[in-house]
C-alpha cells in the first residue's frame, strides 16, 4: 500500500495542460457527434451573421445616408435588426445542444467514478484522506462540467470569429488589418504570459483547497472526540492554516487577474488612435479603399477582437485547471481493480465452513511484513478467537478472510477453494463481519436492519431484532421500528448501533461469522444478552472473533496470540493459562477485562 497522503501534504499537481487528459473525454462525447456537427453549423451561422452587421453599417455610412430616399435605410437598419435576430436564436440553439451534449457527458462520467469507487479494494481508501476523495466527485466533476458546458464552447465560437473577422479584414483593407494585428498582438503576449504566470499558481491553489476540505471532513467525523477533549481551539487553529494557504494562493490569482483590464485598455486604446491616425492619413493621400464607412467597421472588428481574445487566454488558463481535475479524475477510473472477480470465478454456496490460512505473507507497505507464513486451520462450526497487541495483525486476517485484501504469498481458503477464485458477491454472502464501528444509514431503523437481507419482510427484521435482545430498545423509541435516524445513528448510543448491526447479521445468516471487536460498544448487562443470542447465531457456523473482553473469547474452542508475524500461542482458555505466557501475562495484567 502507498504511503498514505494527509490533509497537510499537497498532491502531486501537473503545471501545464495535458492533451492526453482531454483525448480520453472522447469516449464520452462520441455518442453525441450528431449534435456536437449541428452545433457547429449553428456555431458558423452565427459567426458569419455577426460578421455581416458592420458591412451593413458600412453601406449605410457611406452611400445610404447621402440618399434622400430613407427606403434603404430602413431596409438595411431592419437587415442589421434580423441579423442580430438570427444571431441569438442560433446561438440560443447552439447553446443549448452543446451544454446538453456537455452535462450528458459529465453525468456519464459522475456516474462511472461513483460506481468504480464501489469497486475499488480498502487500500485505495487507506491511502488517501476521505475528504481528498469527495473533492474528486464533487468540485472536480463540477468544474470540468462548467469548463466542458460552457468554456470550452466559447473558446470554439471565439476561435471561430477571430478567424472571419481576419479573413473580412483582408478583404476589405489589408493595411488597416496590419494596424489592428499589430496593436492585438503585444496586447495578446502580454496576457499570454500574464496568463501562464496565473497557470502556474491554481494547480498549487487546487491542491491547498482539497487539503482544507480532507481537514474540514477530518473535523466532522470527529466532532465529539474533538470537543470531549476540549481540543476545539486546536482544529480552529488548524483550519486556520490549511484555510490561509488556499486563501493566499487564491488572492495571488486574483491580484494578477487585475492587471487584465488596464492591459487590454492600454492597447485597446493604442490600436484606435493607430487605426484612425493610418486611416485619416490614407483617407487624405486618396486611398479610395479606405471611407469612414470602413473606419467604422474596422472599429467594430477590432472590438471583436479584444474581447475574445482576453476570453481565450482565460480559456487557456483554465486548461491546466481543467486537466489536473481530469488528471484527478481519471486517475480514480483508471485504477486497477486488483481485487475483483476472476474468469470462471467459482460460487460459494451451501459451504460447511472450513478455513484454511495456507502459508500466508502479507505487508501494507512494501518491506513491512504484518504476517509472514502464517498458517491455521479451522474446522467447520469451530470458534477462534484472536487476541494480541495492537498491529499485531488481527483484523488483518480477518481482511484476507472477506477479500478486502488479497494475500501477497500462500492462499486464504474456504472449503478448500482459494478466495480469489470464487465470486465477491457469494464470498461475502458467506462470511458476515461484524465491525467495531457499526455504520447507521440515514432511514428508519428496520430499513437499516434490513440492510442485511433486502429481500426480508418486516416480520423477519423484527424477528432478527428480537433475538439479539434489541426489540425492547427499538420499541421504547418514538415510531419504534419506523423511528427514522439520522446520517451514522445520531441520537443513538453505541450500544443501539451495535444492536442493529447485530441484526443485520442475524438477517443475513452467513455460513462464517467474524465479530471484529464487534461488543466493545456494548454495557455488560446487553453483552450477556447478546452472548446468549451469539450461541444461537454461532450454533455450526464456524466464527472468528477478534475481541479485548475475556467474556468474549473464554468459550472459544481455539485462542490465538497473535505477535511476531503470525500464531505465538495456540489453545483453549485453560490450555494457555496454564501454560503461563504470553495470553496468561495478558489476563493476569487484567487488560482484557479493562478494555
Amino acid at each position: 500500500m502507498a504511503k498514505r497522503n494527509t490533509f497537510s501534504e499537497d498532491e502531486q499537481v501537473q503545471q501545464r495542460p495535458d492533451l492526453a487528459q482531454f483525448g480520453k473525454v472522447l469516449k464520452y462525447v462520441y455518442p453525441y457527434r450528431s449534435s456536437i456537427a449541428l452545433s457547429i453549423v449553428f456555431m458558423l451561422v452565427a459567426s458569419a451573421t455577426s460578421m455581416v452587421s458592420p458591412l451593413l453599417l458600412k453601406r449605410i455610412i457611406n452611400d445610404v445616408v447621402k440618399q434622400d430616399d430613407y427606403r434603404d435605410l430602413v431596409l438595411m437598419i431592419a437587415g442589421m435588426a434580423l441579423l442580430a435576430l438570427l444571431e441569438i436564436f442560433v446561438t440560443l440553439f447552439q447553446q443549448r445542444i452543446m451544454g446538453t451534449v456537455g452535462h450528458e457527458a459529465i453525468a456519464k462520467i459522475r456516474q462511472e467514478v461513483f460506481y468504480k469507487l464501489q469497486k475499488l479494494p480498502f487500500e485505495y481508501f487507506d491511502s488517501r484522506p476521505d475528504g481528498k476523495i469527495v473533492v474528486r466527485v464533487t468540485d472536480y466533476v463540477n468544474d470540468l462540467a462548467n469548463f466542458f458546458t460552457n468554456q470550452l464552447i466559447q473558446l470554439f465560437i471565439y476561435i471561430v470569429k477571430l478567424v472571419m473577422a481576419i479573413i473580412f479584414m483582408l478583404v476589405i483593407s489589408p493595411p488597416l488589418t496590419l494596424v489592428v494585428l499589430l496593436a492585438v498582438g503585444p496586447m495578446m503576449a502580454c496576457i499570454m504570459k500574464l496568463r501562464k504566470t496565473v497557470r502556474g499558481i491554481f494547480p498549487t491553489h487546487r491542491a491547498k483547497v482539497a487539503n482544507r476540505t480532507a481537514f474540514l471532513i477530518e473535523v466532522i467525523m470527529g466532532e465529539k472526540i474533538i470537543k470531549n477533549f476540549n481540543r476545539s481551539e486546536e482544529s480552529k487553529k488548524t483550519y486556520m492554516g490549511v484555510h490561509m494557504e488556499s486563501v493566499n494562493t487564491w488572492m495571488k490569482i486574483v491580484r494578477l487577474n487585475e492587471l487584465n483590464t488596464p492591459i487590454v485598455m492600454l492597447f485597446w486604446n493604442l490600436g484606435m488612435l493607430a487605426l484612425y491616425g493610418i486611416s485619416l492619413l490614407l483617407i487624405k493621400n486618396g486611398n479610395s479603399a479606405v471611407t469612414a464607412g470602413t473606419v467604422v467597421v474596422f472599429t467594430s472588428y477590432m472590438s471583436l477582437f479584444s474581447g475574445p481574445l482576453t476570453q481565450i487566454a482565460s480559456i487557456i488558463q483554465q486548461l491546466a485547471q481543467t486537466s489536473s481535475n481530469l488528471e484527478r479524475v481519471f486517475d480514480t477510473l483508471e485504477q486497477p481493480l486488483e481485487i475483483e472477480d476472476e474468469e470462471n470465478a467459482n460460487v460459494l454456496d451451501h459451504i460447511k465452513g472450513r478455513v484454511d490460512f495456507d502459508h500466508v505473507y502479507f505487508e501494507y507497505e512494501e518491506n513491512a511484513p504484518v504476517l509472514k507464513d502464517f498458517d491455521l486451520h479451522v474446522e467447520p462450526g469451530q470458534t477462534i478467537a484472536l487476541v494480541g497487541p495492537t498491529g499485531a495483525g488481527k483484523s488483518t486476517v480477518i481482511n484476507l478472510l472477506t477479500r478486502f485484501y488479497d494475500v501477497k504469498q500462500g492462499a486464504v481458503r474456504i472449503d478448500g477453494i482459494d478466495v480469489r477464485n470464487v465470486t465477491l458477491e457469494s464470498l461475502r454472502r458467506e462470511v458476515g463481519v461484524l465491525m467495531q464501528d457499526p455504520f447507521i444509514f440515514k432511514g428508519t431503523i428496520i430499513e437499516n436492519i434490513r440492510y442485511g437481507k433486502p429481500s426480508a419482510t418486516d416480520e423477519e427484521c423484527i424477528r432478527a431484532a428480537e433475538l439479539i435482545h434489541a426489540d425492547e430498545h427499538i420499541r421504547n423509541l418514538s415510531d419504534g421500528y419506523n423511528h427514522i435516524l439520522q446520517e451514522r445513528g445520531q441520537g443513538l448510543s453505541a450500544g443501539q448501533k451495535q444492536l442493529i448491526s447485530f441484526a443485520r447479521i442475524i438477517l443475513k445468516n452467513p455460513s462464517v461469522v467474524i465479530l471484529d471487536e464487534a461488543t466493545s460498544s456494548i454495557d455488560t448487562e446487553t453483552e450477556g444478552l447478546i452472548q446468549q443470542a451469539l450461541a444461537y447465531i454461532l450454533k455450526n457456523k464456524t466464527a472468528f472473533v477478534v475481541a479485548h473482553r475475556l467474556s468474549t473469547v473464554r468459550n472459544a474452542d481455539r485462542i490465538l496470540y497473535i505477535s511476531n508475524y503470525g500464531i505465538a500461542e495456540s489453545g483453549t482458555h485453560e490450555e494457555l493459562m496454564k501454560l503461563n505466557g504470553l495470553y496468561a501475562a495478558l489476563n493476569k495484567a487484567g487488560l482484557q477485562e479493562e478494555n
